[in-house]
This record gives C-alpha cells, structure tokens and sequence, in this order.
C-alpha cells in the first residue's frame, strides 16, 4: 500500500493511522491478514519505526487490529459480520464497577479563571444565557469537537445543559414516547432510572467483552438505541471497531436513532481518542452527549448534547422554550477554560500519565 505522510502537517502517526485504518475499514486488508511490518513499513513511508508504531498501537486500540505474538499485527475487524466478529467474546454477567480516578483539575487554575471572567465580562455574567447555552461556549465545544473529536459540526447542533440526566430528559421529548429504547446491561443507573420514571418502553440488551451482544441488538424492537461504546460503565467495556461499525448498520433502517454516550473518552491514552459513532455515522441520525464531570469536576453540572442537523429545528419547536439550566457564570468559565488551552494541557497531562503507568 503507498501512503501519502506530510511531514509538515502533525502528528504525523495519526495520518498513518487513518490510511491504515480506511485500507481495512475499506477491505484492502481482509479480516486475519497480516499489516506489513514496522520496518518495512517505516522504510516505504519515510517515518520512523516510532511512527509506525504509535499508528499501530492506537489501531489495536481501537479494535482494528491485534499485536500477536511472532505474528505480528493481525486485521481483527469485520465490517459485514458483526455477530461472527463477537460470537466468540464472553458475555459480561455482573457489573465490575470500574470507577477510574483521575488528578484533579488545578484548582489555582480554576480560580483564576474565574477572576478573569469576572473582570472581563462583568455584568454580562447576569443575563441570561440563550436556551440553548451561551453562543460563545457552543462555538469553544464546535472547535473542540473538531479538533479533537473529527466532528464536523455547526453551533445550532450543539445543546449545554446541567448533566447528563437532564439530557436524557430531553432527548425522549425529542425523539418522543411512543418509541422504544435499548440500553446495555450492565449500564450506567441513572440512565435505566430516568426511562423508568419517564414511564417509556425500553429495553436491556446484554453486554459482551467487544460491546452489545449481536444477536440481541439483531432481534430487538427498539428504534434507539443508548451506548457508552468508550467505555461503558460500570463494565469497563470499550466496544470493538467491528461493533462500532454494526451499531452503524443497525441504525441504517426504519427510523433509528443512536443516543452515544462518550463517557471519560478523553482519557484514551492516546492523543487521538476512540472515533466517535457520530463522526463514523453518514445517516445524520446519532446524538451525541458528553459532560465535564470527570475531565473538570462533577460539581460543575455542565454537559451538552449534540443533534443531527435534520432535528435542529424539530428540537427549537418542541423543546426551544427551554431555559437553559447552566449559570452563565459557568458558561462563561468554560468557555475560557477551552479557548485558552488549559482544558486541553490538563487532559494531555493526564494522558502522559497514563502513559508512562502502562510503560512501567
């Protein structure tokens, strides 16, 4: 395979990575074949074996190939045969309870942010914020998500709400009552407890050691269906690539919807975390949550959601009355948080530790 390396367009392993990544996505390597090696691989593109190697390592991250020994790199993803790809994997019976810790967010930074905003926007931080956030932290996540994320999208997608709970809310007022939801089993509690007080059908689909079992998700009546595919909790399962891509097809037909939950995705270790099924998806049919609870701190109650582009109207008609139900104090604080780097020098930080954990 020729690959195309920029040398002046960095990180130079992500461009690697995403070539590798479309060749098997796109069948040029089939499932159980074998990537060239390191060596040759780094003499044919011009990089170094470094290079190729952190390419290599976040496609076994992802789930697009495996490290075997005396093998080499193996192809493990199959883009057609979901069920085949997992049959194998165990199922997950209990809930593990895998509660990551990780270093707090600096406090002194925090502070002084807070000053700023207070100085720099003064009377501003008492009126009220547009009902769907703050058009200034809506356009901070929309460059975030794009640089980080590979999400392509326009402010009006984007919704800031207090936590994910009070999204969930939202999305069955959008979506509507009359339909049926799948959730994993095990999965995230409050997530089971706000469909049961909102007294709309759902469903538990069971989980495997590669994500939701297929043949639960082939036979189930949901039209939506809510996946954590990072890193469910409290299983601590990260859905494969191959399973990613089935949640896709599953959502190809008859109206379906996908709530994604990128719940702690931030802290792959990797500088590039897991592909989003928003950005995979082509259907404009995936929601997409995440909140600050974990990468800033839980107290802050700050989340948003993002919609495909066809409901961003429907969302104004029906629920645009909303006030939003984030302080604009916070907004604002947010907002500088992300503009100004240091959001994104605190997950970097705690990424190298990571890191240098795993390398011990």
């Amino acid at each position: 395979m020729k690959y195309i390396i920029d040398k002046e367009n960095r990180p130079v392993y992500l461009q690697l990575y995403k070539q590798i990544r479309d060749d098997i996505i796109n069948g040029n390597y089939l499932y159980n074949t074998k990537l060239p090696s390191k060596r040759r691989l780094a003499e044919e593109t011009g990089v170094s074996t470094i290079t190729v190697e952190h390419a290599y390592a976040l496609l076994c991250d992802e789930g697009y190939v495996e490290s075997r020994e005396r093998s080499g790199f193996i192809v493990i993803f199959r883009k057609s045969d979901g069920f085949a790809a997992s049959s194998e994997q165990h199922t997950v019976h209990t809930a593990h309870h895998t509660e990551h810790t990780y270093p707090d967010f600096p406090l002194s930074v925090l502070s002084k942010t807070m000053r700023k905003v207070l100085t720099d926007h003064g009377h501003l931080l008492l009126e009220k914020s547009h009902n769907c956030g703050c058009t200034e932290l809506r356009e901070a996540i929309r460059q975030y998500l794009a640089r980080n994320r590979g999400m392509q999208v326009d402010v009006k997608q984007i919704i800031i709400g207090s936590g994910s709970e009070y999204l969930y809310g939202l999305i069955i007022e959008l979506l509507g009552r009359h339909r049926t939801y799948a959730i994993e089993s095990p999965s995230y509690k409050k997530i089971e407890q706000v469909y049961k007080a909102s007294e709309i059908t759902y469903e538990s689909l069971s989980l495997t050691s590669a994500g939701i079992n297929s043949k639960a998700l082939s036979v189930t009546k949901a039209d939506v269906l809510h996946t954590t595919p990072y890193r469910s909790y409290p299983s601590g399962v990260t859905a494969t690539a191959s399973k990613r891509h089935e949640y896709i097809r599953w959502s190809d037909k008859n109206d379906r919807y996908i709530i994604e939950d990128d719940f702690e995705s931030e802290f792959s270790v990797w500088a590039k975390p897991t592909e989003t099924l928003f950005a995979l998806s082509n259907n404009d049919n995936v929601i997409y949550l995440n909140t600050f609870s974990k990468t800033i701190s839980p107290s802050l109650r700050i989340g948003y959601m993002v919609l495909p582009k066809h409901l961003v109207t429907t969302f104004d008609k029906k629920l645009g009355f909303y006030s939003c139900t984030v302080p604009t104090f916070m907004q604002y604080v947010l907002t500088e948080l992300i503009n100004n780097g240091d959001f994104e020098r605190h997950i970097n930080r705690v990424r190298r530790n990571k890191r240098k954990e795993l390398s011990v």
